[in-house]
């Protein structure tokens, strides 16, 4: 019953819908008490034989007449509880996804896809069903219980209802042992799914790896033995729920057996009629459903349980990065500027920045090279305020990043990441998405900019190309540029591109750069690179070495320090030479 407690913050939203939903429910069972004592009367009139063809003929219009009540009564009631089950379910959607989409990159490093994926498409759908047919099991077989036992009570023999209650105790044990087991292999047996979506997942996500590799053979059999767990667990599920049934099959059958040979006894003794025993026995099978819903209640309550622990523990999670109380939502287009900023990823044992002091006034291009793991994408990340940092070492137009909002940041801030995430749409949806309102006009000059029109051109459906998951049908080169043209898209007061231009050739790159140079003048952009000639052009450059600034000039200020920089541009200008 814990399950459906933890779901009274939707029931209270939801009160009339469930009231109703449950008087017509209550409606239905009253309904059902009267038949049997209907027929019971006839018998006896038969037996009798004061049974007249009006009297029969009234009592089948009263059957008929309930049949349509009930009818209707049932409609109303299923409509009510069910549909408000699913609307619980589209509510736990949208906060279990509201939620994924604020969560730091630390969390989706703790928790893998498929975990996430099972919670989505099996843990939400059980706590749905608690909701629904929960509700439905606990609700009525409890009233239905109640009101029949006081019928058989108070219309028929006291001794005889009890007498065929006396197996009840045993199912009560039966169930609550059952529903314990149910409860700890269930929450098992979704971790196995998850275990198995995540799987299927990096599998289909690192297809070509697999294949150029030649491991295809090993991927199927590591997948058959995750598959092979994830079986096991789900057999010992259904080994406790199938001892249900047939449980509480025999349990009946022994009340059916107590009250028929008993029942016999007191009509012999004309202790009760023939008519009641029939009554009786209609309303010992009435009792059958909220046996079984019992039974069945443990069972979802278990699963609902399971799921509910699952889907709690990961909507726990909080954001490593959150609003600050009265942190500001407007942020003016000013410096950035980073005064000893020092920063280690969490669970890590040095830091990945050390004591960083820059400014980036509005409108310059900051450049940011160095040797790989030297902290070049962890200070853009840093930027994006995706880590939580220490006070006062990252300032944003003199305002610290931890008193600004984090959307009132990201707003100012247009990012193409070192990986390039494309969605499995088409290339349009793709560029547009960081301005969904472009007209094609724009859609086509942010295409221009990224040296991506003729690309485009190629494709046989052009822009309603579809691009494959995570961009597969595409270069790296093309992914990059779509990326680009995303950004430049957004057109934000700070663009951020961290080693974007990796896979595009010289040529390509030059022409990107001059159009930046072009289109971004008196905005503040921000290069990460190995290729050195992406970021001569800016006007402050910037050399990492394990997180430390150990150069720092512009592109002939560099040169003449002939440090790192000088020796590393020199040889790239010498391998360009060889390979042109």
């Amino acid at each position: 019953m814990r399950t459906l407690s933890q779901l009274t913050w939707f029931f209270r939203l939801h009160w009339k819908r469930y009231v109703w939903g449950i008087f017509f429910l209550f409606l239905v069972d009253i309904f059902m008490l009267i038949p049997p004592r209907l027929i019971g009367q006839t018998v006896d009139e038969m037996r009798l034989g004061t049974l007249t063809a009006s009297k029969l003929s009234i009592t089948l219009l009263l059957l008929v007449a309930l049949g349509l009540a009930l009818y209707g009564a049932r409609i109303l009631w299923r409509y009510l509880l069910f549909g408000g089950a699913l609307m619980l379910e589209r509510t736990l959607r949208e906060r279990f996804f509201q939620h994924l989409t604020r969560m730091a990159p630390t969390f989706f490093q703790r928790r893998r896809s498929g975990d996430l994926m099972a919670i989505a498409t099996n843990d939400i759908p059980a706590v749905e069903m608690t909701a629904s047919h929960g509700v439905l099991t606990f609700v009525d077989s409890l009233f239905m219980t109640v009101v029949t036992l006081s019928t058989m009570f108070a219309l028929i023999d006291w001794k005889l209802t009890v007498a065929a209650l006396l197996p009840m105790p045993l199912m009560a044990w039966a169930t609550a042992h059952y529903g314990k087991l149910l409860h700890d292999r269930y929450f098992l047996a979704q971790e196995a799914f998850g275990e198995m979506n995540d799987h299927v997942q990096q599998s289909i996500s690192g297809v070509r790896v697999l294949r150029s590799f030649v491991q295809e053979e090993r991927d199927v059999e590591a997948f058959r033995q995750v598959s092979e767990k994830t079986l096991q667990r789900n057999v010992s599920v259904a080994r406790i729920d199938a001892l249900f049934d047939p449980t509480i099959n025999v349990i009946i059958g022994f009340s059916f057996l107590i009250g028929l040979g008993y029942g016999a006894i007191l009509v012999f003794n004309s202790q009760i009629t023939l008519g009641d025993l029939v009554s009786f026995h209609l309303y010992l099978g009435l009792l059958i459903w909220p046996m079984f819903a019992f039974g069945w209640l443990m069972n979802i309550l278990q699963r609902g349980s399971a799921s509910l622990l699952r889907l709690q523990e990961t909507l726990a999670d909080q954001p490593d990065v959150q609003d600050a109380p009265g942190a500001t939502s407007t942020v003016a287009e000013g410096t950035i500027e980073a005064t000893g900023l020092t920063f280690t990823y969490p669970g890590a044992q040095s830091p990945a920045l050390r004591d960083l002091s820059v400014v980036v006034r509005p409108g310059e291009t900051l450049g940011i090279v160095g040797r790989t793991g030297s902290g070049k994408s962890t200070l853009c990340r840093v930027l994006l305020h995706q880590y939580p940092l220490g006070e006062k070492m990252l300032y944003f137009s003199g305002i610290p990043v931890e008193q600004m909002t984090v959307s009132a940041l990201r707003e100012k801030i247009a990012y193409v990441p070192q990986e390039h995430m494309l969605f499995s749409r088409t290339i349009r949806e793709n560029v547009s998405f960081g301005n969904p309102q472009a007209g094609e006009d724009r859609i086509r000059w942010a295409l221009e900019q990224a040296e991506l029109t003729g690309d485009v051109a190629h494709f046989p459906l052009g822009l309603e190309t579809l691009v494959g998951e995570r961009g597969i049908m595409l270069s790296g080169g093309q992914k990059q540029r779509i990326s680009i043209a995303r950004a430049l898209l957004a057109d934000k007061e700070i663009l951020i591109m961290d080693d974007s231009l990796s896979a595009v050739d010289a040529r390509t790159e030059e022409k990107i750069l001059q159009h930046l140079r072009q289109e971004r003048t008196g905005k503040t952009t921000i290069i990460t690179a190995h290729r050195l000639s992406a970021v001569q052009h800016a006007q402050q450059i910037i050399v990492l070495d394990e997180g430390r600034i150990v150069e720092r000039g512009t592109h002939e200020e560099l040169m003449a320090l002939d440090g790192w920089y000088a020796e590393q541009y020199r040889r790239q200008q010498m391998e360009a030479l060889v390979s042109g």
